[in-house]
């Protein structure tokens, strides 16, 4: 059974985000415990499962996603990365519809190599900052959204950029302030530098400190800064380590994320 290590949100290898990615022969997933297994026997943010569904229906393919710990509703670079090896690979062309846990999911390639993501838009509740958040980040909210059940993640607005870079959080404090994790955000100091917002994200609830790019973030990041900054066509900076971009389209109850994946490890997975 092959495994693909691919950059997801990256246009050059060791940068955006790296996902795990196992294409299944099978009509079905195989036993939970074997792919949480592989999942942290990989050690990344997420690795992902997708299998064929018959033709006709709903969906293409059925996918999953699990972290080193646990299984997630939604991963937006684990489903950038599946659906750049299932290109790559000519096991799909056109269009693709995933099922998952989160409903169908789409995903485009384009000519240049782009990949283009069709998920639902994240709604945004305005909620007073839950105590110990300020401390467990380091820094005083400006402004705190509870998103939808989906992702499950608290959006925070911070002073500024630099505020957002210099953040060293208390990641055990951190998890107990969200139910998934906690997104820190603000305006771009320059928007000349080719982005309109900047992000961090710190999931350790589901056993991941820091994410290096989040695409499903971006589906609350998305709405947030497309209200605040008048425009529905954005890019976002994910500003870890590695770094990636995301380009952000605002559709009403969807949101379109944009973004490039690059593979760089294929292997074979020994014990299927």
């Amino acid at each position: 059974m092959r495994i693909r290590i691919v950059d997801a949100f990256a246009d050059r290898p060791f940068t955006g985000n790296p996902a795990g990615v196992v294409l299944l022969d099978s009509a079905g997933f195989p036993a939970t415990d074997w792919c949480q297994a592989v999942a942290a026997e990989v050690n990344l943010s997420e690795t992902a499962f997708a299998h064929p569904l018959p033709p006709g229906g709903d969906a293409d393919w059925a996918l999953r996603w699990l972290t080193p710990a646990t299984e997630v509703d939604m991963c937006g670079h684990a489903t950038l990365a599946t659906a750049h090896v299932l290109h790559t690979t000519g096991r799909a062309t056109g269009a693709l519809r995933f099922a998952t846990r989160s409903g169908i999911l789409g995903a485009t390639t384009h000519q240049e190599g782009s990949l283009t993501l069709d998920f639902p838009t994240s709604s945004l509740t305005a909620v007073q900052p839950p105590e110990g958040l300020a401390a467990a980040l380091g820094t005083s909210p400006v402004a705190v959204h509870d998103t939808a059940e989906h992702i499950g993640d608290l959006l925070v607005e911070v002073a500024d950029e630099r505020t957002v870079h210099a953040l060293a959080p208390d990641f055990a404090a951190l998890a107990a302030c969200s139910r998934r994790g906690v997104i820190a955000t603000a305006a771009a100091e320059d928007a000349s530098r080719g982005y309109d917002f900047v992000s961090r994200g710190f999931f350790p609830q589901v056993g991941i400190d820091e994410d290096p790019v989040t695409g499903s973030a971006h589906t609350a990041l998305a709405p947030y800064w497309s209200a605040r900054l008048g425009r529905t066509e954005l890019t976002g900076l994910q500003g870890s380590a590695r770094t990636g971009r995301v380009h952000t389209s605002l559709r009403g109850d969807r949101t379109l994320l944009t973004g490039r994946a690059v593979t760089v490890i294929d292997g074979e997975l020994l014990t299927a």
